[in-house]
C-alpha cells in the first residue's frame, strides 16, 4: 500500500509522542492508547523484516498475488483515528478502502482472504460495512453492540489479539523474588466507572472498598499510572480484571506479565488464542452475579490454597511469552500465534471463495410475492425487498439455508407481519424475533 497508510502515519506518531498536551477526554495519553492497540504495527514489522532476520516460520511473505493464501492490509487504523482530525481520518479511511477494494485479489474473493487490523473499537468504523467479509483483528467480540453491529464480528471469521502490555515483564527471577512480598490479596487500578458491561466495576468497588488487604484505586495509563500499576501488581496475589467499555481490557495482559493471577469478571469475554492456550491454567473466572454478592469474592480468594497459587504463578511465567510483542517477532509470541490462528482459517476461506465463484446466481435464487411486497434472494443470500411503501429500510438478520431454501435474512422496517413469507417462519425462535420486530413497526410510516 502507499506510504501514507504506514510510514507517514508512523512519522506522525513519533512527532507527537512527547506532546504531553495530547490527551483524550478522560485524561489518558493518546500515545499510550495507540501503543496498547498497536498490533497493526507489530504484524507489519514482522512481515517487512529482512528474511534473514525473521524467526517465524508460520507465515511467509510472497511478492506475487497468485502465490498468496492471505493478504494482510498494512494500514495503521488506530494512529489515524487518534492523531488525525475527524474528517481527515474519514477521508483517509475512504482512500484506503478504495485502494484495497480495487485490487484484483480483493475482487476475486470479495475480501474473504484479506486481514484488516481494527484493534481499537473505533478504528475504521466509518467504512467497516464495506469490508465485513474480511478477517478482522480485534481486541474482543463485544457482544454489547456498542462497538460492532450484531453479526458483524464472530469467531469463525475474525481473530482476537491481546492488547500490548503497559508494564514491564516480571520474569521467573522476578516472580520468585516477589513471591513472599505479595502482601495485597486483590489489586485493581483503573477507571472505576465505565459504560455498558463495564458498569460491574462500580458494583465491585462498592462491595470491596472496605475489605482488608484489598486495594482499589482510580488511575489512568500515563507514566505515573504505569509505575503505580506495575508496583501494585507485583505486590499482589490476585489482580481484578472486570469488563470495561468492552468485555476485555488491557489490564488482563498487564496482570499476566506481572505474575499477578487475573480474576476475570466478564461474562461475555472472548480471549485471544484460546484455541491454542488454556486460560484456566493462568486465571480465575468468576461470574458477575457471584462477584457482587456480599463477601463472596473475598472468601473465595482466601480459600485458594498456597500450592494452587504457586502453580498458577509458575504458569504465568510460562505463558507471558505469548503476550509480549517484539521485533524480531519471537516463536510462540503473539505475532506467531496470530499468524497460526489466521492460517487455521485458510481452508474454510478457500471453500467460501471457490463456492461463490462456481455458483450460478439464478440456480440459487428464490422469489416470493405476498400482498404487494416482493422479496428476491440472489447471490450470497443477499435480500432485495420491494415493498408497496415509499421507503424501505432493512433489518439485518442472520443468513441461513435449509435444504437449498433461502430463509429471509432481512425485512423492511415498515412491513406488515402478514406480508412475511411463510418460509421465513420455519423456526419458532425466528417467528418470535420477527413478531417482536413487527410490534415496533408502523405500516405506512416512512422509515428512518
Amino acid at each position: 500500500m502507499p506510504s501514507k497508510f504506514t510510514y507517514d502515519l508512523l512519522r506522525l506518531f513519533r512527532d507527537s509522542y512527547r506532546d504531553t498536551d495530547n490527551l483524550t477526554s478522560n485524561g489518558s495519553p493518546v500515545h499510550r492508547l495507540i501503543e496498547q492497540h498497536s498490533i497493526d504495527y507489530w504484524l507489519w514489522a514482522d512481515l517487512i523484516a529482512p528474511e534473514s532476520q525473521r524467526l517465524l516460520k508460520s507465515v511467509i511473505r510472497v511478492q506475487r498475488q497468485e502465490e498468496a493464501d492471505i493478504f494482510y492490509v498494512p494500514f495503521f487504523t488506530t494512529i489515524s483515528y487518534f492523531l488525525l482530525e475527524k474528517q481527515e481520518c474519514k477521508a483517509l479511511y475512504r482512500e484506503a478502502l478504495k485502494w484495497v477494494t480495487y485490487q484484483p485479489a480483493w475482487q476475486r474473493s470479495e475480501g474473504r482472504d484479506h486481514v484488516i487490523p481494527v484493534h481499537h473499537p473505533w478504528s475504521f468504523k466509518s467504512v467497516r460495512r464495506f469490508v465485513k467479509k474480511a478477517i478482522w483483528l480485534l481486541p474482543d467480540m463485544d457482544s454489547t453492540g456498542n462497538w460492532y453491529k450484531p453479526g458483524q464480528v464472530y469467531l469463525e471469521k475474525d481473530v482476537i489479539l491481546p492488547y500490548v502490555p503497559n508494564v514491564d515483564l516480571c520474569d521467573h527471577k522476578c516472580v520468585l523474588e516477589t513471591q513472599f512480598k505479595r502482601s495485597i490479596l486483590l489489586f485493581f487500578r483503573g477507571r472505576l466507572k465505565r459504560n455498558a458491561g463495564g458498569k460491574i466495576r462500580s458494583k465491585l468497588v462498592e462491595e470491596l472498598k472496605s475489605a482488608e488487604d484489598i486495594v482499589i484505586e482510580e488511575g489512568s495509563a500515563g507514566a505515573q499510572g504505569k509505575a503505580a500499576a506495575q508496583d501494585g501488581m507485583r505486590k499482589s496475589l490476585f489482580c481484578l480484571s472486570p469488563a470495561g467499555d468492552t468485555p476485555s481490557s488491557a489490564r488482563l495482559f498487564d496482570a499476566i506479565v506481572s505474575g499477578c493471577i487475573p480474576v476475570i469478571i466478564s461474562d461475555e469475554l472472548e480471549l485471544p488464542f484460546e484455541g491454542i492456550l488454556d486460560y484456566r491454567e493462568i486465571a480465575l473466572f468468576v461470574s458477575s452475579s457471584d462477584a457482587v454478592q456480599p463477601g463472596w469474592l473475598v472468601k473465595y480468594l482466601r480459600g485458594i490454597d498456597a500450592k494452587r497459587i504457586r502453580e498458577i504463578q509458575s504458569n504465568l511465567v510460562k505463558y507471558s511469552r505469548h503476550f509480549l510483542y517484539s521485533s524480531p517477532a519471537q516463536p510462540l509470541g503473539p505475532e506467531d500465534l496470530a499468524w497460526r490462528m489466521i492460517a487455521g482459517k485458510v481452508v474454510n476461506i478457500k471453500l467460501q471463495i471457490r463456492r461463490s465463484q462456481r455458483l450460478v446466481r439464478e440456480s440459487r435464487s428464490a422469489f416470493f410475492v405476498t400482498n404487494g411486497a416482493s422479496f428476491e434472494f440472489g447471490k450470497n443470500c443477499q435480500c432485495i425487498c420491494k415493498c408497496k411503501y415509499a421507503t424501505v429500510a432493512m433489518y439485518p438478520m442472520y443468513q441461513l439455508e435449509l435444504r437449498r431454501v433461502v430463509i429471509l435474512s432481512c425485512i423492511p422496517r415498515n412491513l406488515n407481519m402478514a406480508e412475511i413469507p411463510e418460509v421465513c417462519l420455519l423456526y419458532s425462535a425466528w417467528r418470535r424475533h420477527l413478531q417482536a420486530a413487527g410490534a415496533r413497526m408502523q405500516p405506512g410510516r416512512r422509515a428512518a
